[in-house]
């Protein structure tokens, strides 16, 4: 690592416990689902932002280009945008309310928001195509996507991928949230694709395997010098991570009788379980 790149690590505090936090307060306040699959993403977010995004101000033109192509984590990436100190309390707590610009899926509307998304399996091609005008600009700016392991039953991630590794997309990361769970079960049972290292070197990409909850295992991996390729992190990680219920899909109400974990892919909390959540994080302050 250069002065320059060992001065620009952590140059802008994200706390993951807080952004952990943001996601419980507001997904109760507002009364919706998908807690789960934005708590596994936060430690990913926080490397990002903390560390790894190129981004002084959200509408800089050369800034780095990040999508998060799971968009149903939209709550995660606004609480990295508020720990960023893009997005106010204010207008955080619009989030899903009437006239907001904060829906459940990221819209572009919002400053540090690039691209809306939501249909899933779209994110990487976009960030390709990001990539490659960068290099057609001349300019030395990267482009970062967030997919999930369930996105990688779709087509659209493999002919993306397979653009990205023809033209050396070397200024692309993709992180892949390897959380086991997707909206129908458990990602193994739905499409299995638990070989996805092997899968993504065979179409040309440089594959690495980290701790998702590692901020700075994450932050090396997605920072390291590009080697010609494009770059694919799979990061492992839990779903629900911080919550020990969604973690194990415990009920606890008798709302919630179901124990699977992917429940908490689409279920709102009780005021009960809420409590409940926002103790085991104060536990770990």
């Amino acid at each position: 690592m250069t002065a320059v790149e060992s001065a620009r690590r952590a140059y802008r505090t994200v706390n993951p416990l807080k952004m952990r936090r943001t996601i419980l307060e507001q997904s109760r306040r507002a009364n919706v689902g998908h807690i789960g699959s934005c708590l596994c993403v936060v430690d990913i977010l926080a490397a990002l932002y903390s560390s790894v995004l190129r981004i002084e101000h959200p509408r800089d033109p050369e800034r780095d280009r990040f999508i998060l192509s799971k968009g149903h984590a939209g709550l995660a990436l606004y609480a990295a945008l508020l720990e960023a100190g893009w997005l106010s309390e204010a207008e955080l707590g619009s989030f899903c309310g009437d006239d907001t610009r904060l829906g459940v899926h990221p819209e572009a509307e919002l400053p540090g928001v690039d691209f809306s998304t939501g249909s899933l399996g779209q994110g990487l091609s976009i960030a390709a195509g990001c990539a490659l005008a960068a290099r057609m600009q001349k300019s030395d700016r990267r482009a970062f996507c967030l997919i999930s392991d369930g996105e990688c039953n779709e087509g659209a991630v493999w002919e993306a991928a397979m653009f990205a590794a023809h033209h050396r997309l070397g200024n692309l990361r993709a992180v892949v949230d390897v959380n086991g769970v997707q909206a129908f079960g458990r990602t193994c049972d739905v499409l299995d694709t638990s070989n996805l290292a092997e899968r993504w070197q065979a179409f040309g990409w440089d594959a690495v395997s980290v701790d998702g909850h590692s901020v700075a295992d994450l932050a090396d991996a997605l920072d390291a010098p590009a080697n010609g390729r494009p770059r694919i992190v799979l990061a492992r990680t839990t779903f629900g991570k911080g919550v020990s219920f969604m973690e194990q899909g415990i009920p606890l109400t008798q709302t919630h009788l179901s124990v699977q974990p992917f429940n908490w892919h689409y279920l709102p909390m009780s005021e009960e379980e809420y409590r409940l959540a926002l103790g085991e994080l104060e536990e770990r302050r």
